[in-house]
C-alpha cells in the first residue's frame, strides 16, 4: 500500500481519488473536456457523421445563443472548452426569478400605521414597535428601521436571539424582551444592550451579579400579572417583590409593564378589572419609595380603544402591519395591511370534465375551465385547510382555488365561461397572481382566510415568513 493509499487520519477516507473523479466543486467551477477517458458524465464520441441533439445544443450555445453566457466568467466560452459559471453572476439572479412566489412588504403602510397609532396618543406617550417573530413575518430588522424612523421609540421582541438580529443589524433602539428569558443567556443581555422582563427573585439577583461583576447595570422592566395569568409579579405581591430584589445595587427598574387579555373584545369587565388591578400596583409601588420607570400596559386594541391606559408608552403590534386586532376596532383607525402575497403561473391545462385535480381529487372539472398552477403551498405558510376555501386573484379578477393544497403548489380554476359583466381571462404561464392583497376592486386579505379557519390573522402573517423570498416596496 502506497501512502497516497493510506487511511486520511481518523476520517477513514483515503487521500486517493478513484479513477474519473470530479469534486463537486470542480464540477461546478470548470467541466473537464466532455469527451475526455473518465470524465464526469462523459459523453459516449458520436460514431456518425449525423449530430446529436447534445452536439446541436453545444454548437448553439458555441455560435451566439449569449444569452445563456451573461452567468459565464468571461462572457464567452474559453478557447477549446466549455463555458464557467461565475459565482458572482449566479447571485445576482434574484430571489423571485428563483421561485415564481414572494411576499412584498410595504415599508409607506408601516410608516402610515404608525403615523396612525401616534395620531391617537398624546405628545409625550412612546411608542414601542413590537417586532417578535420577525415582526409578524414582515422582516424585523427592516421593519425595526422604518418603525423608528416613523415615531416609534421601543422595541419589543419575544426572544434574546430577535434582539441580537436586531443589535446585528444595526439597530440602536432601546430593545425590551417581553417575558424573562433563561438565566444562561444574561451575559448575551448584558454584551448586547438587551433588556429583560424580570418576575422571579432568582433571576433579578442573578442578573444584577453578572452586572455587576462586569462593571454594568441592569436595566429591566417589572412585569405585573393583572389577570392573564401568562407571566408576571401578582398584582398585589409587587411592593413585596421589590423588596426582595431592590437591595441590589446593580438593579435598575427602568419599566414597569403589564398586558391586557380582552383590550380587542367587545365586553369590557374582564379589561376594566385588569385596568384598575394595575393602577394599583403602581400606586402601591409609588407609595413604598419605588419608582415604576416608563409604565405601559396598552396593546394596539387598546392604544385605538382606551386613551386612559395609555400611560407613558403603547405598545403596537399587530396594527403596525395594517392588521385589525378584532372587528371592533376597524371602524376606529385607518390601518393599511402591508404585506401581500405574490406567485406566477406555472402551469396551465384544460382539464376534462369529471377529471380530478390533486390529491385526493376532491376537485373535478366541471368542463369549460383551465386549471392553473402556482408555486406556493402549506409549506409557505397557505394553510391546507384553505383548500377549496380562498380565491387567488388574476388580472383583477377572483378566482376560485380547488383541490387539495399541496405541501409547494396549489391549483385554482378559470371560468372559460362569459356571463353578465365578467370577462373572460386567458390565464398564460408567467401570469402574475395575488393570493393576499389587493388589485383594483379585488381584495383578499389575511382577515378572509384567518376567518375560515376559524383563527387570527396574527397567526397567518407569521405563517408566510416562512420560505418565500420578501420584497420591500
Amino acid at each position: 500500500m502506497t501512502a497516497q493509499e493510506l487511511p486520511n487520519g481518523f476520517t477513514g477516507f483515503s487521500q486517493r481519488k478513484p479513477e474519473g473523479f470530479v469534486s463537486a466543486r470542480d464540477a461546478m467551477g470548470g467541466h473537464p473536456p466532455l469527451d475526455g477517458p473518465g470524465a464526469f458524465g462523459a459523453r459516449p464520441r458520436a460514431t456518425t457523421a449525423v449530430p446529436s441533439a447534445y452536439e446541436a445544443g453545444a454548437a448553439a450555445f458555441g455560435n451566439g445563443a449569449q444569452g445563456a453566457f451573461q452567468y459565464a466568467r468571461d462572457h464567452a466560452r474559453p478557447e477549446g472548452g466549455a463555458a464557467q459559471f461565475d459565482p458572482e453572476k449566479l447571485r445576482m439572479i434574484s430571489a423571485a426569478d428563483r421561485r415564481w412566489a414572494w411576499t412584498e412588504v410595504d415599508l409607506n403602510a408601516i410608516r402610515h400605521n404608525v403615523a396612525s397609532i401616534r395620531q391617537r396618543i398624546e405628545s409625550g406617550v412612546r411608542i414601542m414597535a413590537v417586532v417578535k417573530a420577525d415582526a409578524y413575518g414582515h422582516g424585523a430588522v427592516r421593519v425595526a428601521k422604518t418603525a423608528l424612523n416613523s415615531g416609534a421609540d421601543y422595541l419589543g421582541v419575544a426572544t434574546v436571539d430577535e434582539a441580537i438580529q436586531l443589535r446585528e443589524g444595526l439597530v440602536n433602539a432601546p430593545i425590551l424582551v417581553l417575558s424573562q428569558p433563561p438565566a444562561a443567556s444574561i451575559p448575551l443581555l448584558l454584551a448586547y444592550k438587551v433588556m429583560p422582563s424580570v418576575y422571579t427573585p432568582d433571576f433579578a439577583i442573578q442578573y444584577a451579579e453578572t452586572a455587576d461583576s462586569f462593571g454594568l447595570r441592569a436595566p429591566y422592566h417589572l412585569a405585573v400579572n393583572t389577570g392573564m395569568n401568562r407571566i408576571g409579579v401578582r398584582h398585589d405581591e409587587v411592593v413585596e417583590f421589590m423588596g426582595q430584589v431592590s437591595f441590589h445595587r446593580a438593579l435598575d427598574l427602568v419599566g414597569t409593564f403589564t398586558h391586557f387579555a380582552t383590550a380587542d373584545s367587545a365586553e369590557t369587565l374582564d379589561f376594566q378589572i385588569q385596568a384598575k388591578r394595575f393602577i394599583e400596583a403602581v400606586t402601591a409601588l409609588r407609595a413604598a419609595g419605588f419608582d415604576p420607570g416608563i409604565v405601559h400596559a396598552s396593546n394596539t386594541a387598546a392604544a385605538i380603544r382606551y386613551p386612559d391606559v395609555h400611560f407613558d408608552m403603547v405598545r403596537l403590534g399587530i396594527g403596525m402591519y395594517g392588521l385589525q386586532p378584532s372587528s371592533v376596532t376597524r371602524p376606529l383607525v385607518d390601518l393599511r395591511p402591508a404585506m401581500s402575497v405574490h406567485a406566477r403561473i406555472t402551469d396551465v391545462r384544460t382539464v376534462p370534465m369529471s377529471e380530478g385535480v390533486s390529491y385526493g381529487m376532491n376537485y373535478r372539472s366541471p368542463g369549460s375551465v383551465k386549471i392553473c398552477t402556482v408555486p406556493v403551498g402549506y409549506a409557505d405558510g397557505l394553510r391546507r385547510g384553505l383548500s377549496g376555501r380562498t380565491d387567488v386573484i388574476l388580472k383583477g379578477q377572483r378566482c376560485r382555488q380547488v383541490g387539495s393544497i399541496c405541501m409547494d403548489q396549489c391549483m385554482f380554476e378559470v371560468d372559460l365561461r362569459v356571463y353578465g359583466t365578467r370577462r373572460r381571462l386567458d390565464p398564460q404561464i408567467g401570469d402574475e397572481v395575488l393570493l393576499v392583497g389587493r388589485d383594483g376592486d379585488a381584495m383578499i386579505t389575511l382577515d378572509d382566510m384567518a376567518s375560515a379557519l376559524g383563527t387570527i390573522n396574527y397567526e397567518l402573517a407569521i405563517g408566510f415568513s416562512h420560505r418565500m423570498p420578501r420584497l420591500y416596496v
